[in-house]
């Protein structure tokens, strides 16, 4: 266990040190969610209607920014080939990368969220309530998204590829993570069916995204 906080610890201190990919994926969720309200029209009400959504849809592209990046580094300067042959097996080091990543940018993504609700009409009380199923969502999209990133690692222009792979695994969790914002803003009673199965999503992606992730990379060390 030690050398696997280590290695979480020192993924948060390379992201913290470089701060690209964490500028870039929050750059890019405001710059898409400050352009669609002028697209879409000054209408309050319909803007309100769909914040869920389109808060939603934002977070999952700006974090695919970073998915290539994932393994990408470690791949490049050799690390990554001492830590397949270290202490950890490759699906620990996948969970850590993807802790890491969630960490990194899922979590400041969804605290900048409420405060994109602003631009978007979003009401208050639905504020908790989405901050909550990002949080319960966004592990799936890190954890998934590792598959991508070990997928694509030796491909060019792999962030496209990326994009192409990824998007429809990351449905479900956008589908029940609206679902649950819309439901608790309505009142309609589905907020909580909604909720767990996000959740289960998450737990699911925890435990079997690493696996898959894992294989990935052993076929790309070859």
């Amino acid at each position: 266990m030690k050398a696997f906080w280590h290695l979480v610890g020192r993924d948060l201190l390379l992201a913290w040190r470089e701060g690209g990919a964490i500028g870039v994926a929050l750059g890019f969720y405001l710059v898409v969610v400050t352009m669609l309200p002028l697209g879409l029209g000054p209408d309050l009400n319909l803007l309100s209607r769909i914040a869920p959504g389109l808060l939603w849809v934002a977070l999952l592209l700006a974090t695919l920014l970073s998915l290539g990046r994932l393994f990408e580094m470690d791949f490049e300067d050799g690390s990554l080939e001492v830590l397949a042959t270290g202490p950890l097996p490759l699906e620990a080091v996948a969970v850590a990368k993807s802790l890491a990543h969630w960490l990194t940018t899922g979590i400041p993504l969804t605290v900048m969220a409420p405060v994109l609700g602003l631009l978007l009409n979003l009401p208050l009380e639905a504020y908790g309530v989405l901050v909550g199923t990002m949080l319960a969502g966004t592990p799936a999209v890190s954890f998934i998204g590792a598959i991508g990133g070990a997928l694509t690692l030796r491909a060019r222009r792999g962030g496209v590829l990326i994009a192409l792979l990824m998007l429809p695994l990351f449905v479900p969790t956008l589908q029940f993570g609206i679902e649950a914002v819309s439901a608790a803003l309505t009142g309609s009673g589905g907020f909580m069916p909604a909720f767990l199965i996000l959740v289960a999503i998450s737990l699911a992606s925890v435990v079997l995204a690493p696996l898959a992730a894992a294989v990935a990379l052993r076929f790309q060390l070859q």
